[in-house]
């Protein structure tokens, strides 16, 4: 496995300067900022990624406004109400997508964090250490947040960790980390040792090194 800063090497060998390397990685808000995030918005987010699977991401943000509306801010208890009469509404509303097995998820979801509220205290105390096990404890939980989505989400919401994006898995197969797909208990944590190493060695957050490894491949 090579150091981070020969993988750095590379990246900037195909874009040209650290800066551009760099360029996109969104921003890591602090412990506190997470924890302040009220579960609504832990389930918009939800709901948005669940929405975007499968679909071009230009729909559902055309559409968000009309589907906030429809599940009335994404409150969780409302939310885990949706059955019934309520759910046929929904799949007739043309504000929302009409996928009722997205919707039931939501749904799910929704019901999920009204029984167990204050997500971002627990996502923001979760340590960057074992983000592996923060991903794998948000697909047990909750429905339709495996694969990327649960990551992109908390990406999104400012917790610091890695997409596991195809350019990233090809830089962490052609590191000899993993040698097939990133899915099984075995491979994730092999990857997050090696993004803990990594972190160790540049003082970086996992955003940053997420980024670097996916601009190290050429994408061809």
């Amino acid at each position: 496995m090579r150091s981070f800063a020969e993988i750095l090497d590379i990246a900037i060998a195909r874009k040209g300067s650290r800066e551009a390397v760099l360029a996109g990685a969104m921003a890591v808000k602090s412990a506190e900022e997470i924890a302040a995030i009220q579960d609504d918005r832990w389930l918009a987010q939800m709901a948005r990624g669940i929405f975007q699977a499968g679909i071009s991401w230009s729909v559902v943000e055309a559409k968000w406004p009309g589907i906030e509306e429809a599940f009335q801010g994404f409150t969780p208890a409302r939310v885990a109400m949706i059955e019934g009469d309520a759910l046929d509404a929904l799949l007739s509303d043309p504000r929302v997508i009409r996928s009722g097995a997205k919707i039931v998820a939501i749904r799910d979801n929704g019901a999920e964090l009204a029984a167990n509220p204050g997500l971002g205290r627990r996502i923001a105390d979760w340590p960057v250490s074992d983000f592996a096990g923060l991903l794998a404890d948000l697909n047990a939980r909750f429905s339709r947040l495996g694969g990327s989505t649960g990551a992109y989400m908390l990406r999104v919401m400012g917790k610091e960790g890695y997409i596991l994006s195809r350019d990233v898995v090809a830089r962490l197969q052609a590191e000899d980390v993993i040698s097939g797909a990133a899915t099984s208990a075995k491979a994730m944590k092999a990857i997050q040792t090696a993004f803990n190493r990594w972190k160790e060695e540049s003082g970086l957050p996992l955003n940053q090194i997420s980024r670097v490894l996916a601009q190290s491949i050429d994408a061809g």
